[in-house]
């Protein structure tokens, strides 16, 4: 019995929700600590940069902005490739991309150089192994992927936990050179992530005359832009987009603004370590609240409460005038960005499924680019302005309540019919085929001594004419192959078998 190496979410095959997808979802969680950590890890070596090209920190802030721009803009493009070539490829060839770009790095002689390797190279090698990774998780789990999707989440704050002293110790025993060359044999671990990103095989249907018959199967498009046609997904995007714009602020200035009220540096940057802490078990919590039944249909509303929770953390703390207020600001915090982390692609994956998913992500961060561009840094001129963090914080709160908004009073009004759990979709779905099925083998049996005779005519004008042009149509059955009818119905009931991996290296049709 063989089977076809399919990489682009075939609806014939089921999701096993377990046995390699396991290896699938740890390779996710390296990825997507690798993705979200590595902007922030590589701040540590801002000051050895300020003093080795003679920059100011601002022209140094612009390398953690490249990368995330390149992690979210590249989207689209990295939506074609995965279309055209697979998931598995395309990560492997951006773990070489992004360890590439931090070797270059090291030998670079001008902050320009920094900006084209380390924030142009590596950060599209991390957005071609960020994406396709989050494809391959959806494919692999469909009744566990909430929690699936809260495990993998929780590889940001662990990996930025064991990045950041990483970097300083590299810095103190090697220097930025040779941190950042070490750094970049470590990338080289995105490779061995997108080698376990293994496809599913399609089964295919029995033998009928000794012969395997194929399913036939349409080739997905590039890009597909009918996704804007769901109103679920617009109502998504513009809400993420508008959630982007205040959810990284905090972060960014919470630690300036602990040293703003008088404490010092270490105690300070004991913030940042505390939220990772919080938001490293929050994720996966929050992934098993939303596999549960009563929530999971529910998860677009669960995902606008968990927004709301962040934007009121936000207009809460900027109230804050001591160290203690701080820190109970950065539990509730972390309690809610864990929760917004563990969600944001899970309510995707519900609304446009796992077919269109792979154009829908690349479409949704281009988006949330250009609101990651402009968020901090207008947060950074308010700043400025008024020498007040407090509007810093109530501007970010307010941006994103605002988005919570958004998503449910649009939902609630706009979308009449709740999207219901995967499993219930697929439920439906090979309840359907198998009445289809039954009604098309029912209708062929019924309608058989018609066709026997509207060919017998067929070739007699076929004899008499010898038409060239209309030999074509002629639908004849071999008298060698013969097909017993009611074994054809008995197989068509049968159920479609669990995908597994693929044991060929074929990566995608």
């Amino acid at each position: 019995m063989g089977g076809v190496a399919v990489d682009d979410g075939a609806p014939g095959v089921k999701a096993p929700d377990g046995g390699w997808g396991w290896a699938v979802l740890a390779g996710c969680f390296v990825i997507t600590g690798f993705s979200y950590a590595f902007p922030k890890a590589v701040s540590v070596f801002f000051k050895e940069l300020i003093r080795e090209f003679g920059v100011g920190y601002s022209d140094t802030a612009w390398i953690s902005s490249i990368l995330l721009a390149m992690l979210y803009g590249t989207g689209p493009l990295c939506s074609v490739l995965v279309n055209r070539f697979g998931c598995r490829p395309v990560m492997m060839v951006g773990g070489l991309f992004a360890s590439l770009g931090m070797i270059l790095a090291s030998f670079s002689t001008s902050i320009i150089h920094i900006y084209l390797t380390t924030g142009v190279i590596t950060g599209l090698g991390l957005s071609l192994n960020f994406q396709p990774s989050l494809i391959m998780l959806n494919r692999y789990f469909s009744e566990k992927r909430p929690l699936a999707n809260g495990l993998s989440a929780a590889g940001s704050p662990v990996v930025l936990c064991c990045l950041s002293p990483l970097g300083q110790v590299l810095q103190y025993q090697y220097g930025w050179r040779g941190g950042f060359l070490i750094l970049g044999g470590l990338l080289l671990n995105c490779c061995v992530c997108g080698a376990l990103m293994k496809p599913l095989v399609a089964p295919m249907t029995k033998d009928l005359g000794d012969k395997g018959i194929e399913k036939k199967k349409v080739k997905p498009k590039l890009l597909d832009f009918s996704v804007f046609k769901d109103e679920g997904f617009v109502i998504y995007t513009v809400a993420a987009s508008i959630m982007v714009l205040g959810l990284f602020v905090p972060p960014v200035f919470v630690v300036s603004y602990a040293k703003e009220l008088g404490n010092e540096d270490t105690k300070s940057a004991l913030l940042l370590t505390i939220l990772g802490f919080i938001d490293m078990f929050a994720r996966p919590t929050c992934g098993v609240i939303a596999g549960l039944k009563w929530v999971r249909p529910r998860c677009v509303y669960f995902f606008s409460f968990a927004m709301l929770f962040n934007g009121t953390a936000d207009l809460i703390g900027s109230q804050s005038k001591d160290y203690a207020s701080l820190v109970v600001f950065c539990i509730f915090f972390g309690i809610s960005y864990g929760m917004v982390g563990a969600l944001q692609f899970e309510v995707l994956m519900t609304i446009v499924g796992t077919e269109k998913f792979s154009s829908a992500i690349g479409l949704v961060l281009l988006m949330e680019a250009i609101a990651v561009l402009v968020g901090p840094p207008g947060a950074g001129r308010l700043l400025d302005a008024t020498k007040n963090y407090m509007y810093v914080f109530l501007l970010a709160g307010c941006e994103v309540v605002l988005s919570a908004m958004v998503l449910a009073t649009c939902n609630f009004l706009f979308i009449k019919k709740k999207p219901s759990a995967p499993a219930d979709n697929l439920e439906s779905i090979t309840l359907t085929d198998d009445c289809n099925m039954k009604m098309c083998s029912n209708r062929a049996e019924g309608n058989d001594d018609e066709e026997k005779g509207e060919r017998e005519e067929q070739e007699k004008i076929i004899k008499e004419e010898k038409n060239k042009d209309n030999e074509g149509i002629d639908d004849v059955r071999p008298k060698s192959v013969t097909v017993d009818s009611q074994e054809v119905e008995r197989f068509l009931k049968e159920p479609q078998p669990n995908g597994n991996m693929a044991a060929s290296p074929e990566t995608c049709l």
